[in-house]
């Protein structure tokens, strides 16, 4: 099997752009440019558009009615998979981390106007019950007579990370027509590690020496380099790539987590201000400020040496800005 073999049903608009970002590279001494993944449109845009071209062409083979996903009440993913469920003709069960807020905001309002069944579990419980919670509800769906398809929180098992591999052609292509060497370093915000699993067996084909830091989001009880070794391996072997990794061969920077997942941290909501006012450029305060705030710090440390070339992948998020107005305001 190879990757043009994979089953895929086209969502996202791609290529997606590569753009610099002079002022802000400017400011740090580096040749900066993002891979706006924001760009991807289909459901809102973000990173998991990639992922589920390939999970829903699964999901559709296998004839399902129903498919059920998880993940927190701002979750990009859930409601990407919300509209691709509704594309397909399937009807979307999620499972969310939380109880049910007085008001839709961001993310979760887009939930309800694709008409996405919700789920509330409560957040202690989550961590422990969400795919039993999955299970269940797919297995009352099946009695009903439906085919329920279930996707792991943030799409990330091999065939949701095969959409990063081909990110990573689509990228090497991108950098090779505009006569580009490729970058020294791309950094990634890292949630459930699909996009940075993909990313790294998708390089080691089209950018072998870029070298790839993924920036935590969150804390994991499975350290995420061991997590993302084991993705990338999964997607290796899946789309034939001849190459294995050890977690030690995995770069992520847990520095930039802050109180937690979902939750603003000084830095990233920092990072927010800086990239609007000097950019333009719209990051969320889950995914991409605190990835961006990665980079900034990686810099200012020496992680990253002034004169790189640095290219950051946004991955998108931008409807759970409007979740966390007041608090960004404040």
């Amino acid at each position: 099997m190879t990757l043009d073999h994979l089953p895929r049903l086209p969502l996202g608009a791609a290529p997606t752009p590569v753009e610099p970002l002079a002022r802000l590279g400017a400011e740090l001494g580096i040749d900066l440019s993002a891979k706006r993944d924001d760009f991807t449109g289909f459901g809102g845009g973000g990173n998991k558009v990639r992922k589920l071209e390939f999970l829903m062409a699964d999901a559709r083979a296998k004839g399902a009615s129903v498919v059920l996903t998880a993940g927190g009440l701002q979750s990009n993913h859930a409601r990407i998979t919300a509209a691709a469920a509704r594309r397909c003709g399937m009807t979307p069960v999620l499972v969310l981390r939380g109880e049910r807020p007085p008001a839709a905001q961001g993310n979760l309002l887009l939930d309800h106007l694709f008409g996405a069944e919700i789920d509330y579990l409560d957040a202690a419980r989550f961590p422990a019950e969400h795919e039993a919670r999955m299970q269940a509800l797919g297995a009352a769906a099946e009695a009903r007579g439906e085919t329920p398809y279930v996707i792991p929180v943030g799409g990330s098992n091999a065939l949701g990370a095969a959409g990063y591999v081909a990110c990573a052609r689509e990228l090497a292509e991108q950098y090779r027509a505009a006569g580009r060497p490729a970058p020294d370093v791309l950094v990634v915000p890292v949630g459930s590690g699909g996009t940075l699993a993909g990313l790294v067996a998708g390089c080691a084909l089209a950018w072998p020496q870029t070298r790839i830091v993924g920036i935590p989001v969150s804390i994991s009880p499975v350290p995420f380099a061991e997590r993302v070794a084991r993705l990338a391996n999964a997607v290796a072997a899946l789309v034939g790539i001849d190459r294995r990794w050890q977690p030690a061969e995995i770069i992520v920077d847990e520095n930039y987590v802050g109180p937690g997942y979902a939750i603003m941290s000084e830095a990233g909501n920092a990072a927010i201000r800086h990239a609007a006012r000097a950019e333009g450029l719209l990051l969320d305060p889950v995914y991409t400020a605190k990835g961006f705030a990665g980079l900034i710090g990686s810099v200012e440390a020496g992680v990253i040496r002034r004169g790189s070339s640095v290219l950051f992948l946004h991955t998108g998020g931008t409807p759970a800005l409007f979740h966390y107005g007041e608090a960004l305001l404040g």
